[in-house]
């Protein structure tokens, strides 16, 4: 069983809908039990970093994702969920990422029209068992003002004023900038792609 993580502010009811429409069984999930019960998890972002953050410690399941991400567990970050794998953000410099990547997501440069909202084309660096049948450069659907950066991770990159992250893609570990549950077809093939995984 898939389950979706509610801290209390994540874009929870379309990516019900995109697992629902390709036929996926899942959970809301709100507790360090239900993580542990999880095949796969999906942390979806709306907001803030520190908001998610701090709602993670609140729940006291900030060490449960990391444990159950070391387990090999699949896991799928949405927008500020990929940027919660990180060790932090210039959003919010005082709060901590989960810190199972690399890196400082960052604020796009004062010269980039923010948030950088609507269809962007992604451009493949690795092989990306999310992409599988998307061909090389998809479009999809943005809606972000701080970025994640390039790491070895990197499997799909975004230019948006710098180039970024738009695709993390590592083992076990998920996280995309943009929001397949608001890319349509491309997006309902990215989600079933982690389906069936």
């Amino acid at each position: 069983m898939i389950g979706i993580f509610d801290y209390g502010a994540g874009n929870l009811r379309s990516v019900e809908n995109t697992l629902a429409e390709v036929g996926a069984p899942y959970t809301l999930v709100r507790d360090a039990a239900g993580l542990r019960a999880a095949s796969k998890i999906i942390l979806p972002g709306v907001g803030h970093f520190g908001q998610i953050m701090r709602a993670l410690d609140q729940m006291e399941v900030r060490g449960v994702f990391a444990e159950r991400i070391g387990a090999g567990v699949p896991f799928l970050g949405i927008c500020l969920g990929l940027h919660a794998l990180f060790q932090g953000s210039e959003e919010a410099p005082e709060v901590k990422g989960l810190g199972l990547v690399e890196g400082t997501v960052r604020r796009f440069p004062e010269t980039a029209r923010v948030p950088h909202m609507g269809w962007n084309e992604l451009e493949t660096c690795k092989p990306s068992r999310l992409l599988a049948g998307l061909g090389s450069r998809p479009y999809l659907y943005f809606a972000h003002s701080f970025y994640a950066p390039v790491t070895a991770a990197t499997a799909a990159t975004c230019d948006y004023a710098v180039p970024s992250t738009a695709l993390l893609e590592s083992g076990n570990r998920f996280g995309v900038q943009f929001h397949p549950e608001k890319s349509g077809p491309l997006g309902l093939r990215i989600m079933k792609n982690f389906v069936e995984l």
